[in-house]
């Protein structure tokens, strides 16, 4: 993967960065009761069965880091935000480049609409344009304009 060997390079060069922001499936997002599914049983007690709100997920190491940009982002918009800070014991939370970085020690995080636990359509003939919400990954990227305002301190 491209990101392990830009990750290893940074790493080799010494380099010292705040944190990755990976994007990964930010369009999907339905109002629809019981539309949110979750990689262990019991999450679905702590999280919304709508999938109608967009997840930030690091590991533990990038826990601050996830809470600076969790923060920042509820400034840039309305769009409800949830976050993990979990253990890779969770399926799915190292489906992405972020995972890279982690393993170089760097701080890391995905921000996700949760693909394959909300997405019917996931990777298959019905994963068409006309099926992701335009307004709502507006608010995302809204969100993380503001995060990255912060992070830069602009």
């Amino acid at each position: 993967m491209g990101s392990y060997v830009y990750a290893g390079r940074l790493k080799q060069a010494g380099r010292d960065i705040e944190g990755m922001i990976c994007l990964e499936m930010i369009g999907y997002f339905t109002d629809e009761p019981g539309s949110q599914f979750f990689p262990l049983p019991f999450m679905r007690w702590f999280y919304p069965d709508r999938g109608n709100f967009i997840t930030l997920v690091s590991n533990i190491q990038s826990r601050g880091f996830l809470n600076r940009v969790k923060k920042a982002f509820k400034r840039g918009t309305d769009l409800r935000v949830e976050s993990l800070s979990t253990l890779f014991i969770v399926p799915g939370v190292d489906f992405s480049d972020h995972r890279s970085f982690w393993k170089f020690g760097y701080n890391a995080l995905m921000v996700t609409d949760t693909a394959f636990y909300r997405n019917p359509q996931y990777h298959g003939p019905g994963d068409i344009p006309e099926i992701l919400d335009y307004d709502r990954m507006a608010e995302v990227v809204l969100g993380l304009k503001s995060s990255i305002e912060e992070l830069t301190g602009n």
